[in-house]
Order: C-alpha cells, then sequence, then structure tokens
C-alpha cells in the first residue's frame, strides 16, 4: 500500500511560550512533530510492516520544519514532501487546499494524520483535504485493521460489524473509534483518510542507524508557485477565508483566597465570590 502521513511541526507544549500580538516567539520555542501526528506516523509504519509498500510524510512549512521531516525519515518514513508555507496564508482552508493539490498526484491507499494539531487546536486541515479529495474519513482512531473485501463479507457480526456490507472495494478499514468516553467500530473502503487518537499505539524513536539513513532518503520541497504554474491550483482556492488580527495569552492565575470562618459561613463566602468576582453563578 502507499500509505501518506500529513505531519505538521509545532511547538512544544511542555516547554515555556511565549506569546506575542502575532503569535509565538519562536526564538524562545522549542519545534517538535505533533504528538497526534506521531501517532499516525507510527500507524503508517505499522501498516506497511504487515501489508507492505510505502510511506510517504508532507508537511506544510517553513524550512525549518524540515527538521520534523527528517524526524520521521529517521523513524522510518521511505520518503518526504514539504510544501513551503511561505506564499501560503495562515488559514486553514487554502492550506487545505494546498496540500490536496500535492497529494492528489500520489494517490495513496490510505491517508494517515494527527487528530488535531496541539498548536491551534484546531483538526479540520486533515479533513478538508479528505473532502477535496473525495476520501472517506474516520476521525478519533484508537484501532485501525485493514481487510480485504472478501475478509470483511465474512466477519461475525459480534459487535464489530452488525449489519451486512455492500461490498465495493478491494480494501476495506475497519476503525475503532473513541466517541467521549466509549467506543464505535465503523468500516470505511480505502482509500480513505483516518485521523489517530491518544491510545492507537506507541510512538517509536528514531534509531542511530535510522537516522544514517534519512540523510539519504529523498525530501522534495513543493513551491505554491508549481501548484497555481500547473494548473493544480487556483488564485481563488488559496485565498483566506479567515484572519487573526490579534494573539493574546491567559490572563495570569490570580493568588489564592484562604477563606477563614465555619464551614456554613465558608460556603457562604465562596458562593458569594463565585457569583460576584468569577460572574459563574
Amino acid at each position: 500500500m502507499k500509505i501518506v502521513v500529513l505531519l505538521k511541526q509545532t511547538f512544544d507544549t511542555e516547554e515555556k511560550i511565549v506569546v506575542t500580538e502575532t503569535g509565538v516567539d519562536e526564538r524562545e520555542a522549542k519545534f517538535v512533530i505533533n504528538p497526534y501526528d506521531e501517532y499516525a506516523l507510527e500507524e503508517a509504519l505499522r501498516q506497511r510492516e504487515q501489508h507492505g509498500g510505502e510511506v510517504i510524510v508532507v508537511t506544510c512549512g517553513p524550512e525549518r520544519s524540515q527538521e520534523a521531516l527528517r524526524t520521521a525519515l529517521a523513524i522510518g518514513a521511505d520518503e518526504a514532501i514539504r510544501l513551503d508555507s511561505s506564499a501560503l496564508p495562515d488559514d486553514g482552508t487554502p492550506i487545505a487546499a494546498a496540500l490536496a493539490a500535492v497529494i492528489e498526484p500520489l494517490a495513496p491507499d490510505l491517508l494517515l494524520a494527527g487528530l488535531f494539531a496541539v498548536d491551534s487546536g484546531a483538526g479540520s486541515v486533515a479533513l478538508q483535504v479528505a473532502e477535496r479529495l473525495s476520501l472517506p474519513h474516520a476521525t478519533s482512531a484508537v484501532k485501525v485493521t485493514i481487510v480485504t473485501a472478501g475478509e470483511l463479507g465474512t466477519l461475525p457480526a459480534d459487535g464489530v460489524l452488525s449489519a451486512p456490507v455492500s461490498v465495493t472495494a478491494a480494501r476495506y478499514a475497519l476503525v475503532e473509534r473513541d466517541i467521549e468516553g466509549d467506543t464505535e467500530t465503523v468500516s470505511i473502503p480505502l482509500p480513505a483518510l483516518i485521523t489517530a487518537q491518544q491510545g492507537l499505539n506507541e510512538p517509536r524513536y528514531p534509531s542511530l542507524p535510522g537516522i544514517m539513513k534519512a540523510k539519504r532518503k529523498p525530501l522534495r520541497i513543493v513551491t505554491l508557485d508549481e501548484l497555481t504554474g500547473s494548473g493544480a491550483l487556483t488564485a481563488e482556492s488559496v485565498a483566506p477565508r479567515t484572519t487573526r488580527s490579534k494573539l493574546l495569552p491567559p490572563p495570569p492565575r490570580a493568588a489564592g483566597k484562604r477563606i477563614p470562618g465555619a464551614p456554613a459561613e465558608q460556603a457562604s463566602a465562596l458562593v458569594s465570590l463565585l457569583r460576584e468576582e468569577a460572574k459563574l453563578l
């Protein structure tokens, strides 16, 4: 199978982050692979080990994001592509349009991505890519099993599939999804997009031999001019739909208060504080 993984380089949320009106101060930030994308990459490698094929990682970002791609190659990906973001607006819709134009000629059998990016908290880009490529998709995956059409038709109705399935594809993905405290299993025909939730797997680390091999693996850079020049994109498709005027850090946490008195007095004072100061009641 040809498996494409959407990957984003994000700042490490475990480190101190300096927020300005124009964004995070990159001089003080440490950058890593988006943690949810690590699950997607690990799943791609496991599916390749089971079914054969190749894994291609694709990112949209500045030159520094090539470090994340090199890390992915060291972990085990076969090829990497960076879509240069310098000419793209900071908006999910044009980024998704450009990524779809990059991915379409690759004709992947499986497209994997993280559930969302921890820097923006958004999880729409991968889904927009799937829609532009007319791919079915399943989100929040905690287990993925690839089966053939014949295997799908013989599965028992034991909670995995409870009704006959109309077979229209050679391969299907059985996806166990996290649904806020419970799980459900759905089947989708391949090619398809699946987004990874925490718990899908345990990501591996790059090995020393992997790091050495990564230097010889292909890393291709695609620019917006190339995509528009070839007719894969139009100026309208990469026009921003939203703009960010200002970015503000959360207000500093106020000092705690000790409420004196008997329990009944403390409860009454707490209710007053919640109503008058915190405006929660």
